[in-house]
């Protein structure tokens, strides 16, 4: 017999709905992509810090053995076998990438004195551990320059795991990123960074066990590693397609392709080896228009012309196309057939869903409506990481917003008050959980969760509630073929067996000397607590030595306002101090009276004492 607090064995709806999905996929030469050109693996498949055990291949070698388990969608278990793929892989002549020992690639390309590297990976450990492989196999090469796709950190926060701050600054490394890209991290990862973060634990699981009833994939590789990101600013940008560098010998030409896979992203080209990138905007699988951690809205038009741009600008000069996950493609044919797959998928998208949006119909209908097309059916635009369902409510959602058109919605009560008075309308808690549990004894679990929702954030006290929406929510994440999905349900069903992960506060990522005055204040508001406040408005002075920049920051009304370039002749008090100096202060009130303030210093202190600190944000508890 299951322990209540242990996963469930799929139910008979689920192994069902799972032998029913077992399609033929009629892409079989992924396994041959996914292999070629292997050279060389960590030989313990770890990797360490210390006792610290940051990746590690073995928690999803269960992946290889036999066909999916009933509790596994047979096309997500097939995307889990090929992701496994791990080690150092020739892609070209000069070219080899990293696979499988973070959820991203690192790209290392032989300049004629040193590495070009392409996205450093999530976190240094895992960086670090690719470039000595790398080094060990091919030769050891001084890096010179590194590439940052996009603002995602998978694609960034590895960088000091192969260079150095100091070899930044001193210009003995170049990094080169898309115009913008600072501004995008911080938004992401500073501004919405703690809720994303707890947001983030349920689109890719690390909390979940990895095996057939837990964590199996996250789509676009095996999981993610257990080690922090941190960030060195790009020292050149790109700021237009065509643009060309020449980087440690190697000739690139360049495409922006902003607000397509990334606010700040590109790919790019390399005429003399006809090798292209395409940085996260064509992967094996179809991507998220809005990934459930939360992030903008991506422009599915915009993304699909880019494709066609990029395949009128290299398409008939490439041999071989490699991407920021999964493995690449290779011959002119397969790379054009591949982009113009890509294309079209993330075009019908946009289309069909504002062809009925301009009928009247709401995000839901369109989403129940539209399904993949039969000439879509095939491996690398499946739903493995983003979906059908939740990219249509996307488009509708960048052009029209969270308003569907129904007055009903424009002012819903909040989910405790609503969900006390659904269930007290639905005949009491008893009556609401017994009539579920008909529904689910019949595999309703979408309509399971939908009414169960209510009587868990009625009364969040009781099991019964509880341990029945957690089961529904198991049973939907076994039939999942997204990987996103899946954990997403898990984790939830986790959570209500279990109560909500000790977490504490969300640690900041270090990036503050990557930050600019106007990022730290802008953090500054999003922090800042108006039942500290008197409501006296004042303004203080700030200068930071580090930039040699003067600053005026404003306090009133509840929110606050910034001048950069000046001072302020009638401000309270005036502060010196460095970038690290600020978020030390900001972040630790312990070191707020280390600051070096003249003037009400009380009136400031005070303030920065009771900023609002982030972590353990709730998701399914209220």
């Amino acid at each position: 017999m299951t322990a209540r607090n242990e996963p469930k064995p799929a139910s008979p709806f689920t192994t069902e709905s799972n032998i029913a999905a077992a399609v033929s996929f009629d892409d079989p030469g992924d396994f041959g992509r996914a292999t070629r050109g292997l050279i060389a693996q960590l030989e313990s498949g770890r990797v360490t810090v210390g006792d610290h055990v940051v990746y590690d291949v073995e928690d999803h070698r269960f992946v290889t053995e036999g066909d999916a388990p009933d509790t596994v969608h047979p096309g997500l278990w097939r995307q889990a076998q090929l992701n496994w793929n791990h080690g150092l892989f020739k892609v070209a002549d000069g070219v080899w990438q990293v696979r499988g020992y973070d959820v991203s690639n690192i790209t290392f390309i032989a300049g004629e004195t040193g590495w070009l590297i392409i996205d450093p990976l999530t976190s240094a450990p895992a960086a670090a551990a690719a470039l000595d492989l790398a080094n060990r196999t091919l030769g050891e090469r001084p890096v010179e320059s590194v590439i940052y796709t996009h603002s995602h950190v998978d694609h960034f926060g590895g960088v000091l795991g192969v260079t150095s701050r100091e070899a930044v600054e001193r210009g003995d490394v170049v990094i080169v990123a898309p115009e913008g890209f600072v501004e995008e991290v911080v938004n992401e990862f500073v501004i919405a960074g703690p809720i994303m973060a707890r947001r983030a634990a349920y689109q890719f699981g690390p909390l979940l066990e990895p095996g057939p009833r837990g964590h199996v994939d996250c789509g676009l590789g095996s999981t993610q590693g257990k080690a922090g990101a941190d960030l060195l600013a790009p020292t050149h940008l790109v700021t237009h397609t065509g643009q060309e560098m020449t980087l440690s010998g190697v000739r690139i030409q360049f495409q922006m392709t902003p607000d397509a896979e990334a606010p700040a992203e590109m790919n790019f080209f390399f005429p003399d080896k006809r090798l292209l990138c395409m940085a996260e905007n064509c992967t094996h699988t179809l991507h998220n228009l809005y990934p459930i951690r939360g992030a903008q809205t991506r422009n599915a038009l915009a993304w699909s012309k880019y494709i066609q741009e990029a395949l009128e600008l290299w398409g008939d000069d490439t041999d071989v196309m490699f991407a920021s996950h999964h493995w690449p493609r290779f011959g002119q044919d397969d790379v054009k057939a591949f982009l113009v797959m890509q294309r079209d998928v993330y075009r019908w998208m946009h289309d069909q869903t504002m062809r009925l949006a301009n009928q009247g119909y709401v995000p839901t209908e369109i989403a129940a409506e539209l399904r993949l097309p039969a000439e879509f059916d095939q491996s690398h635009v499946r739903g493995y990481y983003g979906t059908v369902s939740h990219n249509v409510r996307s488009v509708y959602n960048r052009y029209l917003g969270w308003y569907d058109g129904n007055p009903a919605n424009l002012d819903p009560l909040p989910p405790v008050e609503a969900g006390t008075r659904y269930v007290d309308f639905m005949g009491g808690t008893d009556n609401v959980v017994r009539q579920a549990r008909e529904c689910f004894d019949r595999g309703d679990y979408r309509w399971v969760v939908e009414v169960v929702k209510h009587v868990v954030f009625a009364d969040p006290t009781n099991q019964h509630a509880r341990a029945l929406q957690a089961d529904a929510f198991e049973q939907l994440g076994y039939q999942a073929e997204s990987a996103t999905w899946r954990n997403a349900y898990l984790m939830a069903a986790k959570e209500l067996r279990e109560g909500s992960p000790e977490q504490g506060r969300v640690p900041a990522r270090d990036m503050s000397h990557a930050m600019q005055a106007e990022h730290l204040f802008d953090q500054l508001g999003t922090r800042l607590d108006p039942t500290a406040l008197d409501h006296t408005p004042f303004t203080f002075n700030v200068e930071f030595t580090d930039l040699g920049e003067h600053h005026v920051v404003g306090v009133g009304r509840s929110a606050i306002h910034h001048r950069s370039g000046t001072s302020d002749p009638a401000a309270i008090a005036s502060m010196r101090t460095d970038r690290a100096g600020w978020v030390a202060a900001t972040t630790d009130p312990a070191k707020v009276d280390e600051l070096e303030i003249s003037g009400s210093d009380a009136v400031i202190r005070g303030m920065l004492r009771n900023l609002t600190t982030f972590g353990g944000q709730r998701l399914i508890e209220p």
